[in-house]
């Protein structure tokens, strides 16, 4: 493994994208590929281990979550995500869809960003803000999925002026194909690609 500056991640935030029962769980989830595949890579266990890092250091955790209106208000059927949110009346604010898995549980200082409406985690919502706050200037996105919201959040971000930095083994698609082809072709355009194991170097934590 290179070296790594050990001040590259002092403006820095783990931004946590969609990890939610609705989309994580095998039995639940509208997209069970991403839900096998999010399993399969065990991408829980690393971000939750990269999330108690960042604590550590005294750096932001974000969970970007979907939480819709009851009534659907402000939805449209003009992508497959809402339409099969919208019928299946499915990541609705208040009920178990929406909560994180125990090991991404948000603490006290974490911020929690959610979106009623839209595909991407900017979108209507105080993510912005609540970086900018925080005096952050690199994002490092974890989460789900490869195929949309990983690769809109980190277009997004880059609009605004972040540097983003996905850890691959912290993130998961709809399937083994489809990852591959994003971490190969879009998001190495939009983000530096790397791994939790240089990231915790980063932030000064021992790896085994």
């Amino acid at each position: 493994m290179d070296s790594v500056d050990p001040g590259a991640y002092d403006d820095a935030a783990l931004v946590i994208s969609e990890c939610q029962h609705g989309i994580l769980d095998p039995e639940a989830a509208l997209t069970p590929g991403v839900a096998r595949e999010a399993a399969e890579r065990r991408i829980v266990e690393r971000i939750a281990r990269l999330a108690t890092a960042f604590r550590a250091a005294g750096r932001p955790v974000v969970h970007c979550h979907i939480a819709h209106r009851a009534d659907m208000a402000g939805m449209r059927r003009n992508s497959l995500p809402g339409a099969m949110a919208i019928k299946h009346g499915r990541m609705v604010a208040g009920t178990p869809d929406v909560a994180p898995p125990a090991e991404l549980t948000p603490h006290a200082e974490d911020h929690v960003s959610s979106r009623a409406v839209g595909l991407t985690a900017f979108y209507g919502t105080d993510l912005d803000a609540a970086l900018r706050l925080r005096g952050v200037g690199t994002i490092v996105l974890t989460g789900v999925s490869t195929d949309v919201a990983v690769p809109g959040l980190a277009l997004e971000a880059v609009n605004r002026g972040y540097w983003v930095q996905i850890p691959e083994d912290c993130v998961a698609g709809t399937s083994p194909g489809t990852h591959a082809f994003m971490m190969a072709n879009l998001l190495p355009a939009l983000a530096r690609i790397t791994d939790s194991a240089r990231v915790l170097a980063g932030l000064g934590v021992p790896v085994a």
